[in-house]
């Protein structure tokens, strides 16, 4: 699964990367939390992409309150096609969630270890999301979840499932809101390469979601 993000990538350098128009302002997130705003590109009705903060936990459209459920911050990349909670979302409204990293935690005898998960490259990932706008009596709630798969081997160790990192090659086609093929869309669902992971053991201090700041992710002294 996939419960806590790091969104640390300056405003210029996600513009340059994602093809954004200026971005102004971006406050470095280490540790994320579901029902948090969290930083999404999305194409916008003009056809254009742009970066919105939107709460984390899928409210459905036809939701008769804009409370989310603690399931909808993650999506199976299996059932995402079919599911009510998720399949109109998939066909037409996807985005991609940019993240510097992820936080997995493994069970090691009566405790969680807690362990990060960086990109080798040090660009920022491209997790496959989906929003959706749930509106009543003038209330909006703009809210958006990350679709996961099977974990690949360097995940699997610590969970049987991962967000899907997008190939670079990929996401225009995720982002198009004029593809609404499963057929299409459903192949790109797949774990990536396990080599564009590292990971190493962090300290308990990211348990607690209020918590913030680089030395999360600093590494346990060995």
């Amino acid at each position: 699964m996939c419960g806590r993000l790091i969104q640390i990538t300056a405003g210029e350098l996600l513009a340059e990367r994602f093809e954004l128009p200026a971005i102004s302002t971006v406050t470095p997130r280490y540790n994320l939390a579901p029902s948090q705003p969290v930083g999404v590109i999305r194409v916008a009705a003009e056809g254009q992409r742009e970066w919105v903060a939107l709460r984390w936990g899928l409210v459905p459209a036809w939701s008769p309150e804009p409370r989310t459920a603690y399931s909808t911050f993650n999506a199976r990349a299996e059932t995402v096609a079919d599911k009510p909670t998720y399949r109109h979302a998939f066909r037409r409204r996807r985005c991609l969630i940019p993240a510097d990293g992820f936080y997995e935690w493994r069970t090691v005898g009566k405790r969680k270890q807690p362990y990060c998960i960086a990109p080798t490259d040090d660009e920022p990932f491209a997790f496959a999301g989906l929003w959706e706008r749930w509106e009543r009596d003038g209330t909006v709630v703009e809210s958006c979840t990350i679709v996961v798969t099977t974990a690949n081997a360097t995940i699997a160790p610590l969970h049987d499932r991962m967000p899907v990192i997008l190939a670079r090659a990929d996401e225009a086609l995720w982002l198009d809101p004029t593809q609404t093929d499963p057929a299409i869309l459903q192949p790109l669902l797949i774990p990536c390469a396990p080599e564009r992971l590292r990971v190493w053991p962090v300290g308990t201090a990211v348990n607690r979601p209020g918590s913030e700041g680089p030395d999360l992710m600093a590494p346990l002294p060995s």
